[in-house]
């Protein structure tokens, strides 16, 4: 049985709905800034159903989901997927230079 809806589609953080539902994150590690593209939520919704208020939702890629970002010299860690010298998917920790020195 079908409910009612009203789908809003959201094309980036800057619009009305983006943050619907969507708390800021804590602070975590040493990261320095709010990330200026997301606000700290570290991600937004792509559509939202304003009714039963599920969403479809987009991390942040400045930020890498974190809402947070470094703007020192320090290494950002990011998880990610790489292939081992068996030819089988792993779990590795990738450290980034900031890029957000400013």
């Amino acid at each position: 049985m079908s409910h009612p809806s009203n789908i809003v589609y959201c094309t980036g953080p800057g619009d009305p709905h983006a943050f619907d539902g969507i708390s800021r994150r804590h602070r975590s590690g040493d990261l320095d800034l709010r990330c200026p593209l997301c606000s700290g939520h570290g991600q937004w919704n792509s559509q939202i159903d304003l009714i039963s208020h599920r969403s479809i939702r987009v991390p942040c890629p400045k930020c890498d989901g974190r809402g947070w970002i470094e703007t020192g010299a320090d290494m950002v860690p990011s998880h990610d997927i790489a292939m081992s010298p068996g030819g089988h998917p792993m779990w590795v920790v990738r450290l980034d230079p900031s890029d957000d020195v400013e």
